[in-house]
Order: C-alpha cells, then structure tokens, then sequence
C-alpha cells in the first residue's frame, strides 16, 4: 500500500466515524466510595456524592470504563475525568522528580519505570478501581502534586501479554516501524514480567521550507531551499518482579536499552549548499528495589534503593559550499557517561482521626564525564569546559503531615532541608556545596459534593542540568557554547490557587492561577571572547493562568461525546544580561491551547476524536541572537476500533502547515545591539499517520 493510499485510507475512518457519531450512546457513569473503605456502586449517569468520610477522593469502578472498552489500565486512566497523566520531571534524585501515578499505593521501584509505563503493560481487567485523590489523603504520598491517581489492582492467578505494532508513515521523509511485547504473571502477591521493546522517535516538525536571509536594512542577501529530516529508535529489555519478603513486600525491576538519534538539514540554492547533520549512540540501564514492611500496628517502613547509567557518543558536522568552493568542515564530538545512585527510606505512622506523619531521608550521588572536541577543517579550536567531570553528593532530609480535620478539610505541610556538594575537575577544578529549605504548604478544601478549593505556598529548588558545566554545539546555525563552571540551582517560591467544578458526571471545570518568584533564574549570558553559556543570570517572575474544561455532550443531544479545553497562559518577565532590558524567559510558551472533541460511538465499537492546537511556540534569548518559533492550526484526528476485548486498532493523523522560525543575529553585544542580519524560515511539516494495532491474551 502507498503513502498516499494509506493516508486515504486513514481519512475514510474518520470521515465514518463522523457520519456515524449520531449513533453513539452516552458511556456509563462512575461508582464512587472513600480510598479507605470504598463502597461498590453500580454505573450511574450522574457523578455520585463524595463519601461522608473521605471527601476529595473520589473511586471509580470498571463499569465507569465499560463503554471505552479498554485494553490496558492506562487507557482507563486517561478518561479519568480531571486528571492528565504526569511522568516526572526526571530530575535527579527521587523526591520531587516522580509521576502522579501509584500503583496499590506506591509508586514504581524505578522512577524511570514511570506509571504510565507500568499501566500500559497492565490488562484493564487486572484493575478492582481507581482512586483520584485531590489535595492529600492520609497515608498517600502526593510527592507535591494537587491531584494523584492510585491504581488498585485485583489479586489472583493470571498469565497476560500484549503485543503492540506501530507504524509512522511520512508524506515524505522516513517512516518508522517498532512494537513490543510484554508479559505478566501473578500469585497473589507475588508477580513477574518481562518487556521486550523496539522503540521509535521522531519529529512533527520537519518537511520541506524556504529560508530567506536579510541584512540589517531589510535587503534580502539568502534566498534558500530548506529540507530536514531527523529519526530515532531503540531496543530494550525489561523485567519485572514483586513478592512477599521478611514481613514486607519486595519489588524490583531491571532495564538494558540502545538508542540512537539521526537529524540532518540542507540550505540550498544556486550559488550554495549548506549541510548540517546530527547523530548519537547511548547504552543506558538501570535497577531500582523497593521494600515495604509494617513496623507496628500503623506504623509503615519504605526504603528504596536505584541506580541508573548511560554512557554515549554524539557527533555534529556542518559543511559549505559556496560557488563551487567548500569551506573547512566544522566537527564538534562528545564521548558522555553519566550515572545516578539513590538510597532513601521514610517511616510514616498513621495517627488516627485523620492524622499522618511521614519522616525520611534520601542519598544520592550523580557524575557526568564528559569529553568534547571542536575541530575547524581538522585544526582543534580551544573551548571552555571542554572536558569535565562533574560529580554530586546530595543529602536530603524530610518530613511531612497530612491532617484531615474535617470531611471538608484537609491540610498537608512538610519541610525538606537539602545539603549538595558538587565537585568538577578536568578543565575547570571547582567544588562549591550549598544548602536550601524546602518549606511546602497546601490547603485543600471540598465544602460540597463537586466543588474544591486548593491553595498551595512552596519553595522548590530546581535541579542543575550537568551538561550546561560543559561545552556543547549547535550546528545547525552555527553556535558553539562553552561550559559554566559557576552555576547554582534556580530557587522558586510557588504561590499557587486552584479551583475545580464536577458537573454533569464526566464534567470538570479546573481554574488555577500561580505566581513564581524566581531567584537566580537559568538562562543564556554572555561569556568572554564572543562565547555565550547558560547560566544564572538574575531573578524573575513567571504568572500562569490554567484553564482546564471537560463537557460532556449528552445533554446537549450528542451522545457519548466530551468536549475539551486546555490551556496555561504564561506570562515572564527577567532582565536581559547583555541589554539589561526586559524580556521573557527563555523556552516558556505564552500558550498553547488545545481544543477537541472525542466521541463513543458504541453500536460501530468505535471511538473517533480531534485536536486543535491554534497557536504555540517560544524563544530563546541569548546574549548575540534570539531564536523564536511559531506554529499554527496544527489537527489531529484519530478513530480507534476495538472489534473484540481483545484487539484494538488505531489510524491517526497529524497535520500542520504554517511552521515558522526567526533569527535575529547582532552584530555586537552593546545595549542597543545593531541587528547583522534576520533570517526566517517557513516550513511545511510533513503530514503523517500513525497506525497502531494490539492484542491482548
């Protein structure tokens, strides 16, 4: 089958989903009960009442999922009303840096084992409900996130797999094709698995374009084709187990993967070809343990013991050819090995009436040794930080309450005191140590069936990202960075307010505004010798508005439908280094709303839906040029067909047309900066479909 008839083909799906919506039924309400003594309540069309005892907890039963037909517990998730899947930041260490899934009240033994993973490799018929907690409960770790869900899964005899093909098919360019396998067995308590995985990674942003060039007083010196094209994939292995040990539970999982990441660009026209081209190769693996055990009636002991490594080659070339003439190639190479080790353990007791304290501490020591060269025609250029080892010992302290006062309220406070020590040594021999309370503050208050209030005051401490000690490339258009040797951790005081309306059964109204107060924000300044780093270069602010909406259309005479609406729209403001002006902070998007409609038409067991994201983007503001990204009217459609409870397939479509960059490129570093020249590029994505199908035995 061709592209073109394929892309057809997907665009026929959609078109009978849609002439079909109109048959559809509205999917079954949920039951809903206290996570601590749920109460089994049939499907309903109207959201039931929080439970007298555990109000902002709501439970959800699989009747509520019935009319979805879901494969696996993570497309349960999904359609939990009000709740969008987070997998952490991946920041070093643990606390802080986990997901909002737990799974049987914990979270994976591995926090790059997200949940979403563990989910998706779980058949939906292993889940007995799923608890959405809001604000805190007792004896739940929130890990600072307003809203969690808790996975409950049934006990018993099983042995489960899932099989998965995927395939990405590019209006031009290269498509993709990958799958996995995975295996689940379980006794009761105790559970095995393995997954074997052939991964794929890829962009929606390339496709053919025109780059057009001009000089500071508008006069056009480049007139360029321009086609990208970049690609990615690995394989992996991982296993899985968990079992009763010493009084206590024992889980633990293992992964080895391979990946790698091709990228490669060309400006052309008749006078010129300019050729800039990526790649990389990285092993990495981890293993992560967890042990729980009561220690006493109410008394819980959790330790957990990671460690994870990745060791990798990266490659950047960029080629001229003017006239007929090349010019010296530039080649910037890195060798990278990085590995992090945690140790953690937290005792928590449950006081009754409402009441939980938890007290722990964790360890960690993280390293990244990176080796760097920058050659010009095969003649090496000097770099700052070209070659560095950057090692970090963290200690970390913490303890938290959570106190239910009342049906209605709930107060959740905790403090965590943090001593680091980070070392380098190579081209640049440094050791620095710094130390930060971590005060967290939250109020959660659900004065009726439908309504809560939250109100959250934190300091959080952001986490140094190894690679910016050291010094790194960008190709493409010809930037070379050095590394900075003196940066520190980006402090935030978070003032956070947030209100959320349930209505109709499936329907959420979510309005939150916060306000950061940023110390030492992170971003491009300028170096000696024309070089430019990132680094701290002063405080800032940051506003955000979030609007979060779920209707669903029952009532409106579409039957089983949802509308949805998402957006945050952020506002910052810091001073430029080089200008000293005002400016928005590096990589933060103004907005990015997301509109679309998803509708069950169950008589076809088929669910269609689209999104629509009208406008997005950012910049990046550094000392000798900015770089701002647009895009607009991006679509996505998709229809997926679940002929059995067994097999799912699903076409998706994504498409966008009006892809834009600019740069603008100073000719010095002075506060009113002469402008060299302004270079923008137009490029329409490639359209692709993606065609998945599983099977679940």
């Amino acid at each position: 089958m061709t592209k073109t008839m394929l892309l057809a083909t997907a665009a026929m799906l959609l078109i009978a989903g849609v002439a079909n919506a109109s048959e559809a039924t509205l999917p079954a309400g949920a039951g809903q009960a206290a996570a601590v003594a749920p109460v089994p309540t049939g499907p309903t069309s109207e959201a039931p009442l929080d439970d007298a005892t555990q109000k902002g907890v709501l439970v959800f039963q699989p009747e509520f999922f019935a009319a979805q037909r879901p494969n696996t517990a993570l497309e349960m998730v999904q359609r939990v009303p009000g709740f969008s899947v987070q997998d952490g930041s991946g920041n070093r260490g643990f606390e802080g840096a986990v997901g909002n899934i737990l799974i049987n009240g914990d979270r994976p033994a591995s926090k790059n084992d997200t949940g979403s993973n563990v989910l998706g490799r779980t058949q939906a018929n292993r889940v007995e409900r799923i608890e959405l907690i809001r604000g805190g409960a007792p004896g739940v770790d929130m890990q600072g996130y307003a809203v969690v869900v808790n996975v409950i899964l049934k006990k018993g005899a099983s042995r489960q797999s899932i099989v998965e093909a995927k395939a990405i098919i590019f209006d031009g360019g290269r498509d993709l094709y990958g799958g996995s396998y995975q295996f689940t067995a379980t006794n009761g308590d105790r559970s095995w698995g393995v997954t074997l995985s052939d991964g794929t990674g890829m962009s929606d942003s390339n496709g053919p374009g025109r780059n057009l060039r001009r000089d500071g007083a508008g006069v056009l010196i480049r007139d360029e084709a321009y086609l990208n094209d970049s690609w990615g994939g690995g394989n992996g292995i991982r296993g899985n187990y968990a079992s009763p040990l010493f009084g206590g539970k024992v889980e633990a999982t293992a992964r080895y993967g391979v990946n790698d990441w091709n990228q490669w660009q060309t400006l052309q026209s008749p006078v010129a070809l300019r050729r800039s081209a990526y790649n990389d190769d990285y092993k990495n693996g981890e293993l992560g343990l967890t042990w729980t055990r009561p220690l006493a009636p109410r008394w819980m002991l959790e330790t957990r013991a990671m460690h994870s490594f990745e060791n990798g080659d990266e490659v950047s070339t960029s080629d001229e050819t003017l006239g007929g003439v090349a010019s010296p190639q530039q080649r910037f190479t890195a060798d990278i090995k990085s590995s992090e080790s945690i140790l953690r353990a937290l005792v928590r007791h449950d006081f009754g009436r409402g009441l939980t304290i938890e007290a722990g501490g964790e360890t960690a020591y993280n390293m990244l040794d990176t080796r760097q060269a920058f050659t010009v025609g095969g003649a090496t250029v000097a770099l700052p930080s070209a070659s560095v080892k950057v090692e970090e010992l963290r200690g970390e302290a913490f303890t938290k309450a959570t106190w239910r006062i009342s049906p209605q309220l709930t107060l959740e406070g905790g403090l965590r005191l943090e001593r680091s020590t980070i070392e380098q040594s190579g081209d640049a021999d440094q050791k620095k140590s710094f130390f930060y309370a971590k005060p967290r503050f939250q109020a959660t208050w659900t004065p009726k069936a439908g309504n809560q209030l939250r109100l959250r005051f934190e300091r959080e401490l952001g986490q140094l990202d190894f690679e910016d000690f050291a010094a790194s490339a960008e190709l493409e258009d010809n930037n070379v960075y050095g590394g900075n040797v003196d940066l520190a951790p980006e402090q935030r005081w978070i003032s956070e307010i947030s209100y959320e309306r349930r209505f109709w059964g499936e329907g959420v109204v979510t309005i939150a505004y916060r306000h950061d107060e940023i110390i030492g924000v992170i971003d491009r300044l300028p170096l000696p010798g024309g070089l430019a780093a990132t680094g701290n270069i002063g405080d800032a602010t940051l506003d955000r508005l979030s609007v979060n909406i779920v209707v669903p259309t029952d009532k409106l005479g579409i039957k089983g439908g949802r509308f949805t609406f998402k957006n945050d729209w952020n506002e910052t403001h810091v001073k430029d280094p080089t200008t000293g002006k005002d400016r928005p902070i590096s990589g933060i998007r103004p907005t990015q709303a997301n509109i679309g409609f998803v509708q069950d038409v169950l008589s076809w067991k088929t669910q269609w839906g689209i999104n629509w994201l009208p406008l997005l983007g950012s910049g990046t503001y550094g000392p000798d040029q900015t770089n701002v990204w647009r895009g607009a009217q991006y679509y996505e459609a998709f229809v997926e067909y679940k002929p059995t409870p067994t097999w799912a397939i699903r076409a998706q479509l994504n498409l966008w047309d009006d892809y834009t960059i600019r740069r603008t490129v100073f000719a010095d570093r002075a506060t009113e900066r002469a402008v060299a020249f302004v270079e923008d590029r137009a490029i329409d994505p490639r359209t692709f479909v993606t065609v998945r199908v599983r099977k679940t035995f």
